[in-house]
């Protein structure tokens, strides 16, 4: 088994007023050669945008881009004609493919929107470009990991171009928990939402990532009450 762990702290930052984000990975100004990727997983921006504030129309190609909202009201327009909202308890892909224009706001002009962006590479370039958000709400299961997205149509939550499983899981206090991995070419990259766990020995607190992979299992233990996003990804890009 190999591990690396990202404390929050020593994540990337920008405040731009209107924005205030960490990155786990290099992404605009934050560059650090040993934290380009994991795997597949491209981008985990932990975002903060100001009531009545967002990103203006702006581009992608080529890239599966999913946003879950932590707090707020997030508004989505782009060039496939879409003009949705997107809330907490949601989630959302858009499949960038041969190219797509959108822009992202905060819907309210009192409370700030606070969600994670991620970009996974895909597994094949230039599809159509496809949109699509579901509620996970209903899918939610207490003290175990519940899927949210995977790279097939027909399974629970979204789908994306690429073999990809993210899981959910919000546990009680002292709870175990065990993640079998779909195979030996992927690796899991957790992200503390909230809480403190132990996985596979480490601690890690609020916003502490950890990527582990050459193992089929890993072991989760809440500390304290806990949210963890878990993706499973490729190791390998294609």
């Amino acid at each position: 088994m190999k591990k690396i762990i990202h404390r929050a702290n020593s994540r990337g930052h920008a405040n731009h007023g209107w924005l205030d984000s960490h990155h786990t990975f290099s992404f605009a100004n934050y560059y650090n050669p040993e934290r380009m990727h994991f795997g597949v997983l491209r981008v985990l921006n932990d975002d903060r945008v100001a009531a009545g504030a967002g990103f203006g129309k702006h581009p992608h190609e080529n890239m599966e881009i999913v946003s879950i909202p932590l707090a707020g009201d997030l508004e989505h327009e782009d060039s496939m004609g879409n003009k949705k909202v997107i809330r907490e308890g949601d989630i959302q892909v858009m499949s960038a493919g041969t190219g797509v224009v959108h822009s992202e706001y905060n819907k309210s002009n009192e409370k700030e929107v606070k969600f994670l962006q991620i970009w996974i590479f895909p597994k094949e370039k230039n599809v159509s470009p496809r949109y699509d958000q579901i509620s996970i709400r209903d899918v939610a299961e207490k003290n175990s990991f519940y899927q949210i997205l995977s790279p097939n149509k027909e399974d629970q939550g979204v789908w994306i171009h690429q073999d990809a499983w993210f899981s959910m899981g919000e546990f009680d206090e002292e709870k175990v928990e065990y993640y079998s991995l779909h195979n030996s070419e992927t690796g899991v990259y957790l992200f503390v939402l909230d809480g403190k766990v132990e996985i596979n020995g480490e601690m890690l607190n609020k916003r502490d990532g950890m990527g582990i992979w050459e193992t089929d299992q890993i072991e989760l233990k809440a500390i304290t009450a806990a949210k963890v996003l878990l993706m499973e990804v490729p190791m390998e890009i294609n």
